[in-house]
């Protein structure tokens, strides 16, 4: 399907071929007919993204602010790296769009294929054949009151219509107040036609003779040019001197000189509500003079988001949510009382979308609202083969080859920042397919790593009888089904941590992983133990004859809480989704199995964190050893993140984050420090080509121990009581 990207680093626009997306549970699958290009905001984007990097700083002082905290904390090579990682990425671009629906998740309520919709929210309703949509961002389409049904280029305003309709909220207006609306640009004229349908009495302001000329079409009675008109005089004539109710900015400013006449042109305790961008440069004198009200506009409403997910908001708790918004405005439309047909002045097809940005950045024609159409008939190709193969196209022969032969599912950050620029110079790897769920970041990792085709359908990897192995890097509540899958599909299988987050998903695991005959390679992406030092550091007591004392402290970081992660139906929660790794690290260097482990978390008024955010394990190992893992969210990031020390046989052994190694024998110290950070991520990669499958029997063991350590930890809290790991597996 095509699709609308943008560049970031260059701000270059394309139209590119995507896979399309896959449904998921509370999605619509929508063939778009058209969508709206929102000309402030997008613009604003595109011009952001043809600034230098120095210009992009400046641009944004506030994001530097933030970046430069963050950079004392982490360390600035490193978040310089994360930036420019983050502006490599493609953004697809549109937020409002209309057409038919083609599936339906199975949570969706009340929409059936083949009915038509309207769509919005940035990354869903973009600028594609085909979009993905929460349903708590479709609005079905009514009929309208003499009989038509509203069209979809009317319905394709939604999202515009509900940024028009929050600011109104938010300035509170009741019916007969004074509105003004300093910008007139397609947000300004849509909240001229709201406010007007609302029986407030509108003054309409911009620079732009012709958007006057548009507003007062639109039965805005007193609209005025600035530069032309003395609007101050001629709002305080039309409000008896006192000043308009409430002032709603829809203009793009890159000064405050719209907030200054916003101050002016207020009542007494008037509002004014900026919707549109400005310099948020007030003026202390006239707000305490008449004591204005200020507020900022956020998008189209309030709106429930979890770990992702959007969710509705009771309606008792919420009368106008983002959802009721853009129901409101589809009313509206439909009903006759808003009417855009007159706002739209341009037309352009998907294949010529390039062109209505570049009329856009241009200025040269007059414009206000630019529609994008879409074919009727569209491609459900699900697979998109790359002009730019891999490496090396000859067909694997040998079993060793087959297994280097590598397909991809999952594209995010982790994907493309970590594993796959390590298994890029990995002898023997091969990049075939990548897939996942959605498109843009696929094909961006396709055409960055040199894959040879991309797809939203994970089949289709393992359907390839050439790819003989699957790296799965997607969110941690699909791991399980996608080494249930590739395993039944006779793929090696490289799975990163953890393994999957319930004791039924192990069970299946367990019993397919049985199944496959024990001739396939089997990893669980537990890096750290492929280290260079913590070979070097294994070697030191290997001919140990006593048990040993470990101690892990991990300075984690903090995460919020309504960050996927934490969500224990998707990240499955800090303990099993990221303590595993130090579980399965003392697990390595023990050589022994896990048999016991008690946890505390901090008491107390824990403010922010929630209870796993700072805990202590202690675990107990077969051999005698003992092992303890602070884990907490607490310290600061610039400070050292993991440090472990063992103790046993009067020697010691202290690893300062995978970039320092001492070992400490009676008055004799070895030192040794790497000049980068080793955590063992390339070392794994090569073992997983590499390594006896006849081995993997004993890791799954290992990665279905950890997982089960991880179940009792959390069962631990919960009874304060230690629990023998024995019982873990039936907690979850």
């Amino acid at each position: 399907m095509k699709q609308v990207i943008e560049e970031q680093r260059s701000g270059k626009i394309k139209v590119v071929e995507n896979p399309p997306p896959q449904c998921g549970l509370d999605e619509l699958l929508v063939r778009n007919v058209v969508s709206l290009i929102s000309p402030g905001t997008e613009k604003l984007m595109v011009e952001m993204g043809r600034k230098s990097l120095v210009g992009k700083a400046l641009a944004r002082p506030d994001l530097v602010s933030l970046a430069y905290r963050k950079a004392k904390r982490e360390g600035f090579l490193r978040v310089f790296r994360e930036a420019l990682s983050r502006l490599d990425e493609p953004l697809p671009l549109g937020y409002s769009c209309a057409g038919e629906v083609t599936a339906v998740g199975s949570k969706v309520e009340g929409i059936s294929v083949g009915d038509p919709v309207a769509c919005a929210g940035h990354s869903y309703a973009s600028h594609a054949e085909i979009v993905a949509v929460p349903q708590e961002l479709c609005v079905k389409l009514p009929r309208a009151g003499k009989g038509r049904a509203i069209s979809y280029e009317e319905a394709a305003f939604v999202m515009l219509g509900g940024i028009a309709l929050h600011g109104i909220r938010c300035a509170d207006v009741t019916f007969g107040e004074r509105v003004a609306v300093v910008g007139l640009g397609l947000l300004g004229l849509l909240t001229v036609e709201l406010a007007k349908s609302y029986g407030c009495h509108v003054y309409g302001i911009d620079i732009d003779p012709v958007k006057v000329k548009v507003a007062k079409k639109l039965g805005c009675g007193d609209a005025f040019l600035l530069g032309r008109d003395d609007v101050d005089s001629a709002v305080l004539d039309l409000t008896g001197g006192r000043g308009v109710d409430s002032v709603i900015v829809t203009a793009a400013a890159k000064d405050n000189s719209t907030i200054l006449l916003a101050e002016r042109i207020a009542r007494q305790r008037g509002k004014i509500v900026l919707v549109g961008v400005a310099d948020l440069s007030l003026t202390r004198k006239a707000f305490w003079d008449k004591e204005l009200t200020f507020t900022v506009s956020k998008a189209s409403g309030p709106s429930a988001g979890i770990t992702g997910a959007r969710e509705a908001i009771p309606f008792e708790l919420a009368r106008w949510t983002e959802k009721r918004n853009l129901e409101e405005f589809i009313r509206l439309v439909a009903n006759g009382s808003v009417h855009v047909d007159d706002l739209i002045t341009h037309r352009f097809s998907i294949d010529n979308a390039v062109a209505a940005y570049e009329m856009i950045l241009r200025g040269r024609q007059r414009y206000i609202g630019v529609l994008i159409t879409y074919p009727q008939t569209v491609s459900q190709e699900t697979t998109v083969r790359l002009k730019k193969g891999a490496r090396s196209s000859a067909k694997p022969r040998t079993d060793q080859n087959l297994r280097g032969y590598l397909g991809v599912i999952g594209a995010g950050m982790f994907t493309k920042n970590i594993l796959l620029p390590a298994a890029k110079d990995v002898e023997g790897i091969h990049f075939a397919g990548i897939a996942a769920s959605h498109g843009v970041s696929s094909r961006h990792l396709g055409d960055k790593f040199g894959f040879e085709y991309v797809t939203s359908d994970s089949s289709a990897l393992l359907n390839d009888e050439r790819i003989g192995s699957v790296l799965i890097t997607t969110r941690h509540n699909l791991h399980a089904q996608f080494v249930n899958e590739a395993l039944k599909a006779g793929k090696h299988v490289f799975v990163e941590k953890p393994l999957c987050l319930t004791g039924q998903e192990l069970s299946r695991l367990e019993q397919t992983f049985k199944t496959s005959g024990g001739e396939l390679m089997f990893m669980v992406g537990f890096n750290r133990r492929f280290s260079l030092l913590s070979q070097e550091l294994k070697k030191a007591f290997e001919t140990r004859n006593s048990p040993l004392v470990a101690h892990f402290r991990v300075n984690a970081g903090f995460i919020p809480p309504d960050h996927w992660t934490q969500d224990p139906s998707i990240g499955g929660g800090r303990i099993i989704g990221e303590v595993c790794h130090f579980v399965d690290y003392l697990q390595f260097l023990t050589n022994s199995d896990p048999v016991r482990v008690f946890a505390l978390s901090i008491g107390g008024a824990t403010g922010r964190f929630m209870q796993s955010d700072n805990v202590h394990l202690s675990l107990q190992f077969a051999d005698g050893s003992l092992g303890s893992i602070t884990y907490t969210a607490q310290g600061t990031r610039t400070f050292s993140r993991e440090r472990l020390e063992v103790f046993c046989g009067e020697s010691i052994a202290v690893l300062d984050d995978f970039r320092s190694l001492e070992l400490i024998t009676g008055t004799k110290r070895k030192r040794r420090r790497l000049w980068n950070q080793d955590l063992g991520y390339r070392n794994e990669l090569v073992y997983f080509i590499n390594g006896a499958p006849e081995s993997s029997a004993e890791r799954f063991r290992q990665a279905a121990l950890t997982t089960q350590v991880t179940f009792a930890a959390v069962e631990s809290l919960r009874t304060g009581k230690p629990v023998d790991i024995s019982e873990a597996q039936e907690l979850k």
